[in-house]
Order: C-alpha cells, then sequence, then structure tokens
C-alpha cells in the first residue's frame, strides 16, 4: 500500500464548493481507500491505496462530482514525492526569513501540478517573476517565494500561463501534511 496525498482544487474557498471534510473522508472510504485523514477545509486528504495515481485521481474526482455535484481538480503526489517537497525547498534559508519579514501573509507556497508543464509554457509563467516573486519550477512543482503577498501578485495570478491545472498550498500546509505522513508511518510500523 502507497500513503498518498490527494489535494483538491477550489474546495471549500470563499464560500464556493462546499464539502464538510467528514462527508468526504466516508464517501473516499466507499472507495476502498484506507487511513483516510483530511486536514482544514481546503481539500488536503491524506489516504493509502494500492492503485496508481492516474486510477486514484480520476475515481475521486469522480466521486466528488456524484456525491457533490462539485467539478473539482485533484492532484497526487506520493508521500515521497511530499517529503521530497518539504525536504529540498529550492529557496535559502535566507531568502526564506527575508521574505518571511515583508510579506502579508505566509510567503512561501508551492502549486502542484498534475504533470510537467511544457519549456514554451514554463518560459511564459516565468517571464512574471521579480526580484519581489519568485518561481522556481521542478518537475511538477512551482516553488512561489513572496516578499509582498499571493494576493494579487502577477506572478500568481499567470499560473494559468503554464496551461495545466494547479493547486496551491502554502508552506505550513505543506509542512503538516509531511507531520500527517509521518505520524502515519510510525502507527504502521508499531
Amino acid at each position: 500500500m502507497t500513503i498518498y496525498i490527494a489535494l483538491l482544487r477550489g474546495i471549500n474557498v470563499g464560500g464556493h464548493n462546499k464539502i464538510i471534510m467528514a462527508e468526504l473522508r466516508s464517501s473516499l472510504e466507499q472507495l476502498g481507500l484506507q487511513n483516510v485523514k483530511t486536514y482544514i477545509q481546503s481539500g488536503n486528504i491524506l489516504f493509502e491505496s494500492g492503485e496508481t495515481e492516474e486510477i486514484l485521481q480520476k475515481k475521486i474526482q469522480d466521486k466528488i462530482k456524484a456525491d457533490y455535484g462539485i467539478s473539482s481538480f485533484v492532484v497526487i503526489r506520493t508521500s515521497e514525492e511530499l517529503q521530497q517537497i518539504v525536504s529540498q525547498s529550492p529557496f535559502s534559508d535566507q531568502k526564506i526569513s527575508e521574505a518571511d519579514n515583508s510579506c502579508k501573509g505566509e510567503c512561501l507556497h508551492v502549486a502542484l501540478l498534475p504533470a510537467a508543464p511544457s519549456k514554451v509554457n514554463r518560459d511564459k509563467f516565468l517571464a512574471y517573476t521579480n526580484e519581489r516573486e519568485l518561481s522556481i519550477i521542478n518537475g511538477r512543482d512551482v516553488h512561489l517565494l513572496f516578499y509582498d503577498s499571493i494576493r494579487n501578485s502577477k506572478l500568481g495570478n499567470n499560473l494559468k500561463k503554464l496551461e495545466i491545472p494547479a493547486t496551491v498550498r502554502n508552506w505550513k500546509t505543506l509542512m503538516k501534511l509531511s507531520s500527517m505522513v509521518e505520524e502515519l508511518k510510525y502507527k504502521k510500523s508499531k
């Protein structure tokens, strides 16, 4: 069994696409997912399954559509991929600290994609970087560092230039999900 993290796009944002997480856990258990846990209301789901990412993505999207009437794009990462994201931030501690001192809200984010963007689309998106809005793309993960705020940022607002659906999580959320993965692994080892 593989530990996966499913990240739902556009759930419980601004009063739209409301899903109660306890109900979502129950729905996903009906798919045969095991040890289903959620974190906060924005659609962060930890679970175990023996199925592949592609099959799980389709099943979860279809289940949400059937049960809630919501078309939410789902991005999936294995626990190993999540651990790699949080252990290998491409930004130096100094840059993160500088941004954290000036940012209104969270300064460090990762946009998670189902596939790596093309070089052409990467270049279109990275054209919006500047000294206050930084980005480094590692495969399917777009690391974002803001010295002001992700809200109303040119970089954040132009993720669509990648031409691949993305869901964005702040660093604290990713760290909490990483911690939940470690807790599950610890429980399984006993």
